[in-house]
C-alpha cells in the first residue's frame, strides 16, 4: 500500500512508471482520465488534474464553474498490466480546494469517515458480471461466440475454454495486482461471465471495480469484442448483476458472524439490525443500486434458467437461498443481490451502508428469514406474506428515492440550498423521461392497426 507522497514516488520509480492516469467517475461510474507524465509526477501531486466539470458527465457543473481539480489518492496506485510505464491513480474530486459534493469517491469517503469515527470498517466485496459481445453488420449486437447458444449454458465447461484466452489474461492481471482472483465462470446467460477476487475495505473494493470494469472493455476492444455490464442487453436473456457482499468490522474483529443465532445463520444482533436498514430503505435504494431504465427489465419473476432472471423482485432475505433480495450464504456477510452492473460502486455502497446503519441505530428487526421459492409464488401469496415488491420503473424507484430522509441525509447536500439527491433524481428522471418519449417496435407491432 503506498499511503503517502514519496511511498508513490518511491513505488512509481520502481516499477518504471511514465505516464499516470489521473481517473475519476461521473455520476455514472464512467471513469474519466487525464494522461499526466511521470515527469510532471510533483505538478500532479500539489496542485492536481483540471478537468472542465460540465463536460466531464453529471458532476453538478455549468459551463460557468471552476474546474474540477483531481486529487489523486496515493493508495490507490494501480499499475496497468498490460500497458508497462502506466499506472491509474484514483482521484477525489475537488472545487476552489474542497471536496466536491458532487464526486462520488468523496460522497462514499464520507459516509466511511463517519463510519471510523464509531470505530468500524465496512468490508466489501463484488461479483461483477458482463457479456462478452460482437456488433454485427445490421449495427445490431450478438453474442461473440457464435457456439454458446446452449439453452441453459451457465457453468458450461465448453463455452468457458472457448473464453479460455481472455479469462486467464484478466485473472493473471488480478493476480498480478494482487487482488487474489479465485474464481472464474460462465454465467446464466450465453456470453456472460464471471470473475470473482478478495473482498477488501469497502473504498479499495470501489476502486478495483472501477478498474476492473475498465480493464474487461479495454481488453475485450482490443480482441474485436464488445464488454458490457449492462443490467439487459437481451430481452430473453439473463441480465448483468452486481452482488454485493458486506460486513462490519471492529479492527480484525468481524461483527456479523455468531455461532448462537437462535434464526440458524450465523448471524449477530447486529446483522440482523443492519438486514433490516437494508430492507427498509430498499425501494428507495433502488434507484442507486439499479440506477438505468434497462435495470428494471432485469427484474421479475420467474425459474432461474438462461432467458429469466435471477434477479430479486421483492423485498425480503433468507439464507442460502437465490430468490432473496439479501442473501446470507454464510455466517459473518450479508449478499446484497438488488444491485446491477450499471451500478455507481461508490454510490451504491454510500446506499447500502446509510441504510444497514439505520437499522442498527434504531435496533430495527426483519423478522424471520424467508425459505420460500419466491418465483414459485404468486402475487396474492405474496402480497399475504407482507413482502414488498421492488420499484417497477426507474421512475417509480426516484419517486421513492425522493422521501428517504435517511438517504438523503447519507448523500449530503449538492448546491444551491438542494442535496445531492434532488440532484441525482432530476438525471435520474430526466433520463426515463428521454426513454419514455421514444416509441418502440414494440408499440408499433402491438398497436398499429389494433384499432
Amino acid at each position: 500500500m503506498t499511503n503517502t507522497r514519496e511511498e508513490l514516488r518511491s513505488r512509481a520509480e520502481e516499477d518504471g512508471i511514465e505516464f499516470f492516469f489521473a481517473m475519476f467517475v461521473d455520476m455514472h461510474g464512467k471513469p474519466c482520465a487525464k494522461l499526466v507524465p511521470m515527469a510532471s509526477f510533483d505538478l500532479l501531486m500539489d496542485g492536481g488534474a483540471g478537468f472542465a466539470g460540465f463536460a466531464a458527465g453529471p458532476m453538478g457543473q455549468t459551463p460557468a464553474d471552476p474546474d474540477l481539480t483531481a486529487v489523486p489518492d496515493p493508495a490507490s496506485y494501480t499499475p496497468v498490466p498490460w500497458e508497462p510505464g502506466v499506472a491509474v491513480l484514483m482521484c477525489d474530486i475537488h472545487v476552489d480546494g474542497e471536496p466536491w459534493n458532487f464526486s462520488p469517491r468523496v460522497i462514499l469517503k464520507r459516509q466511511l469517515e463517519k463510519l471510523a469515527a464509531r470505530g468500524l470498517t465496512l468490508m466489501a466485496g463484488f461479483e461483477a458480471e458482463y457479456s462478452l459481445l460482437r456488433n454485427t453488420e445490421s449495427g445490431g449486437i450478438a453474442i461473440a461466440d457464435d457456439l454458446d447458444n446452449a439453452a441453459a449454458p451457465c457453468y458450461d465447461v465448453k463455452a468457458l475454454s472457448r473464453a479460455l484466452g481472455f479469462l486467464q489474461t484478466t485473472s493473471r492481471y488480478m493476480n498480478q495486482l494482487g487482488w487474489g482472483n479465485y474464481a472464474n465462470d460462465h454465467e446464466d446467460a450465453n456470453g456472460q461471465f464471471e470473475q470473482n477476487w478478495n473482498y477488501s475495505d469497502a473504498l479499495t473494493s470501489a476502486d478495483r471495480l472501477i478498474f476492473f470494469r475498465y480493464m474487461v472493455h479495454v481488453l475485450a476492444q482490443r480482441e474485436g469484442k464488445v464488454a458490457t455490464f449492462m443490467p439487459k442487453p437481451f430481452s430473453q436473456l439473463t441480465g448483468n448483476g452486481l452482488h454485493i457482499h458486506t460486513s462490519l468490522w471492529e479492527g480484525d474483529k468481524p461483527l456479523f458472524a455468531s455461532e448462537d443465532d437462535p434464526r440458524g445463520l450465523g448471524l449477530s444482533p447486529m446483522a440482523y439490525q443492519y438486514i433490516a436498514g437494508i430492507l427498509a430503505h430498499a425501494r428507495a435504494a433502488a434507484a442507486i443500486t439499479c440506477p438505468i431504465v434497462n435495470s428494471y427489465k432485469r427484474m421479475g419473476v420467474g425459474a432461474p434458467n438462461s432467458g429469466a432472471t435471477w434477479a430479486p423482485a421483492y423485498v425480503s432475505y433468507g439464507g442460502n437461498n437465490r430468490t432473496q433480495m439479501l442473501r446470507v450464504p454464510e455466517g459473518g456477510r450479508v449478499e446484497h443481490r438488488a444491485c446491477d452492473g450499471a451500478a455507481n460502486p461508490y454510490l451504491a455502497l454510500t446506499a447500502v451502508l446509510a441504510s444497514g446503519l439505520d437499522g442498527i441505530d434504531n435496533a430495527l428487526d426483519p423478522g424471520e428469514p424467508n425459505t420460500d421459492n419466491l418465483y414459485a409464488l404468486t402475487g396474492a401469496q405474496i402480497q399475504a406474506a407482507g413482502i414488498a415488491t421492488m420499484p417497477p420503473t426507474l421512475l417509480h424507484a426516484t419517486e421513492e428515492l425522493a422521501k428517504d430522509a435517511v438517504l438523503r441525509s447519507a448523500f449530503g447536500p449538492g448546491r444551491d440550498g438542494g442535496d445531492y439527491l434532488d440532484y441525482f433524481i432530476e438525471i435520474k428522471q430526466s433520463e426515463f423521461r428521454a426513454y419514455h418519449a421514444l416509441v418502440s417496435d414494440w408499440e408499433i407491432k402491438r398497436y398499429l392497426t389494433l384499432f
